[in-house]
């Protein structure tokens, strides 16, 4: 009997011991386990944190209106840079020296100097300082054509009629042709190629503006205007010409560089400024002579310069597009 009782009173004892190891065991389990679960939610707080500033700063980066806004104001400086140097330089720079001639691109000459020893910096800042004055005299005089045909194209209908034949025959005939037979009218020089340019980079602008135009025409407001008795020219000025005015100045932008273009290309045929003239398509087409003596500078930075000045005007009215909205400028190509 005795022993009976020993022996479940060690029962009990290694019972409660093994109770006591499972215990602990478990609490060593939870502790772990919590442990984990608390570095592990730590990890997930911090990459949350991480990834919602990285969303946020490329969100921030990624917001169209402000990358509009950088790329903008850089084409805006740039632009502002080349068209004051060029027109600071004195003239004295673009002498000839003889005993500079043919010169590759050194420190002194960054861009060489050509077959009389004129420094090809110097002449490739001015002829694109030239350029961009030719631009903006062709890109106000075509902006404000379309203007007026737009404006004309709203008063009737046998004016809209008028001017839609007007611009599908313009539009009809390739820029090229039609440039160069207007230089050739107007004499070349500066003036002549400012005004064929004008009078031929006016078409899509114009459409563009027609419709805005009609589209306004269906606008409640106006439709109140009328009923009031003002008469179409103040509805035109006042209530039509704002909402005219981004779409005009982005379509005015855009045409900046098909002007350059266009004023470089006929240059270089012979038919735009004379050869006196500091212009790219004179630099240009007198190049084409030495490039097969080697004389590749006389082509490449003035060809490249051009390039640059073009794309700073085309992201410049990419941008003021974005800013204001106005998708349709897309088509003033």
């Amino acid at each position: 009997m005795k022993q009976t009782i020993e022996r479940s009173s060690e029962q009990k004892a290694d019972t409660a011991q093994v109770q006591k190891v499972k215990t602990a065991k478990q609490e060593i389990r939870y502790n772990i386990t919590s442990e984990f679960l608390q570095v592990g939610a730590e990890r997930e707080t911090s990459q949350t944190r991480k990834g919602g500033y990285a969303r946020t700063k490329d969100q921030h980066f990624r917001n169209p209106r402000q990358r509009a806004v950088i790329w903008g104001s850089l084409a805006v400086i740039w632009i502002a840079v080349v068209w004051s140097t060029g027109r600071l330089f004195p003239a004295g720079s673009t002498l000839t020296s003889l005993m500079d001639r043919n010169l590759s691109p050194t420190w002194a000459h960054p861009f060489g100097t050509d077959w009389l020893g004129r420094d090809m910096f110097m002449r490739t800042l001015k002829g694109l300082a030239t350029s961009i004055q030719v631009g903006l005299f062709a890109a106000c005089g075509g902006g404000l054509i379309a203007l007026l045909l737009g404006l004309g194209a709203a008063s009737s209908r046998v004016a809209d009629r008028v001017i839609s034949w007007i611009i599908d025959l313009f539009l009809s005939v390739p820029h090229l042709v039609s440039l160069v037979m207007l230089a050739f009218v107007f004499g070349g020089g500066l003036a002549g190629v400012a005004a064929a340019i004008a009078l031929t980079h006016w078409p899509n602008l114009a459409r563009i503006v027609r419709a805005e135009m009609i589209q306004l025409k269906s606008a409640e407001y106006i439709q109140i205007s009328h009923k009031l008795g003002q008469s179409r020219l103040r509805i035109a000025v006042q209530h039509m010409l704002p909402h005219l005015v981004p779409q005009l100045f982005v379509g005015v932008l855009l045409i900046f560089p098909h002007a350059i273009l266009h004023e470089a290309a006929i240059t270089f045929l012979g038919l735009g400024l004379s050869p006196q003239q500091p212009a790219i398509g004179i630099i240009l087409s007198e190049s084409m002579r030495y490039l097969s003596a080697g004389m590749w500078w006389l082509a490449f930075f003035p060809g490249l310069a051009l390039l640059l000045v073009v794309r700073a005007f085309d992201v410049l009215g990419s941008s003021l597009k974005t800013l204001t909205g106005t998708d349709s400028s897309r088509e003033v190509r």
